[in-house]
């Protein structure tokens, strides 16, 4: 799968004036993830906690970096709404209709954009379809699922862990919890990196993927399923179809791209890092803890759109205004040199970082992301336990994104496969769809908010 990348842009960090004065550039050709880093600090140095930044051509933003203000901006609502149609910038009209960001930024009915008692009607059917989930069954369904996929390859001795691994893995088990084919999966899974790009055929991208989850929300109507599409459509909310497609679109975009750089990232720190690696071989650390290292220093989110303030205030020492857009530099404040120890390394075990986000808005997905991303670089370490980069690291390539800090490839080789005995069964016998709550002894709650 290719990810588009745009074409015009000034590389990262250059100057642009806008409304906010001179501004850096979060969009580009030479945006990538080895870049992103030290343009956040330069950025800190300059600006503080709260920086201009521009995220596409005359699109003007404040850019979160710190970690104290970012937590105020995700719990105070009262100040920072979700409702882009707050967004000053949209009002006045100066949001080009064909702008690449907003197929990501623009309203649609569904949680991420939804405050108050609107957006806890929706989180608590969000919430309660992932509760759904059976933990077992899902841990089982990803292993199968992992070893199948590395059985694919397996002979060849080489690989891209990106393409054939981190890609193909997580979008056969959501499509599986979503009760699509592998077909219809892999065009959503396209769709998705078309409109994550912030490139010119986001647009597009973003038809694409609603008429794939228009068709699959009919299908369950007419026939429900074990499935989080059914378990949506059902749900005593009473979420209309149209507010069902769009929680889809949020929960799959979010859930399915995190997923992918999540197992991406982890294999390259363990392949790039031989301290981590042993510690992790020897028993010191466990998987988890190497997640909770990645989830520190390379969230799989970036940047993650956004808040609009409500008022005219002083924030991060800068005078935003009602109307201004927001971006939570999620990977930004896990830097915080605030909120870390005196040498910058994050605790091994210290779960207070953003990469999730924080406040009512915090993502419901996280434990099942955890579990495809545990099982996934636990199987293919044991099975392929001589695994090594066949290129220097500094020639890996990266996603362009502004919101994602994405390998594109991650080359490797290895020589001795631990495949399972016996023949390996097909992904339809070996790793079903996870069971949903009528195979469980108890109804999920709905949780607190």
């Amino acid at each position: 799968m290719s990810t588009p990348h745009p074409t015009t842009g000034p590389a990262v960090g250059c100057p642009v004036t806008g409304a906010f004065g001179a501004t850096a550039a979060l969009y580009g050709p030479d945006l990538d993830g080895m870049t992103m880093p030290a343009l956040y600090e330069e950025l800190r140095r300059a600006h503080g906690p709260v920086a201009p930044v521009s995220v596409a051509p005359g699109i003007d933003a404040w850019l979160v970096l710190g970690h104290r203000e970012l937590l105020r901006l995700t719990r105070e609502e009262q100040d920072f709404s979700h409702d882009p149609r707050r967004w000053g910038l949209l009002r006045e009209g100066r949001v080009p209709a064909d702008a690449p960001i907003l197929p990501m930024v623009g309203w649609r009915p569904a949680l991420l954009f939804a405050d108050g008692q609107q957006h806890r009607r929706m989180r608590t059917a969000v919430s309660d379809a992932l509760a759904g989930i059976n933990g077992h069954e899902l841990r089982r369904s990803v292993r199968a699922t992992a070893e199948a996929v590395i059985a694919g390859f397996a002979a060849h001795g080489e690989a891209d862990l990106v393409s054939a691994y981190a890609r193909l893995l997580p979008m056969r088990v959501i499509a599986g919890l979503l009760g699509l084919d592998d077909r219809t999966g892999g065009e959503l899974v396209e769709a998705v990196a078309g409109l994550v790009s912030a490139s010119s055929v986001a647009r597009d991208a973003s038809r694409r993927m609603g008429a794939i989850l228009h068709g699959l929300i009919e299908e369950k109507r007419r026939t429900r399923g074990d499935d989080i599409v059914s378990a949506l459509l059902h749900h005593p909310a009473q979420l209309t179809d149209e507010e069902v497609l769009h929680n889809l679109v949020v929960m799959f975009v979010a859930g399915n791209q995190t997923t992918v750089n999540w197992i991406a990232t982890t294999l390259r720190i363990l392949l790039c890092d031989p301290a981590l690696r042993s510690s992790l071989s020897g028993g010191h650390l466990s998987v988890d803890d190497a997640l909770d290292v990645v989830l520190w220093r390379f969230p799989p989110t970036q940047n993650f759109p956004a808040r609009y303030a409500t008022r005219d205030m002083t924030f991060g020492g800068q005078d935003v205004r009602a109307g201004d857009m927001l971006i939570l530099g999620l990977a930004a404040a896990n830097a915080d040199p605030e909120v870390l120890p005196d040498d910058g390394t994050p605790v091994v075990g210290n779960r207070s970082h953003l990469a999730f986000g924080a406040g009512p808005h915090t993502c419901p997905a996280q434990d099942p992301a955890r579990l495809i991303t545990r099982t996934a670089v636990d199987t293919i370490r044991h099975r392929l336990p001589d695994l090594e980069l066949s290129v220097p690291e500094s020639e890996l390539k990266w996603v362009n994104s502004p919101w994602s800090k994405g390998l594109g490839t991650l080359p490797v080789r290895f020589t001795s496969p631990q495949l399972p005995q016996g023949p390996v069964p097909s992904r339809t016998a070996e790793a079903p769809a996870p069971a949903w709550p009528h195979r469980n002894t108890a109804r999920p709650q709905p949780r607190p908010h």
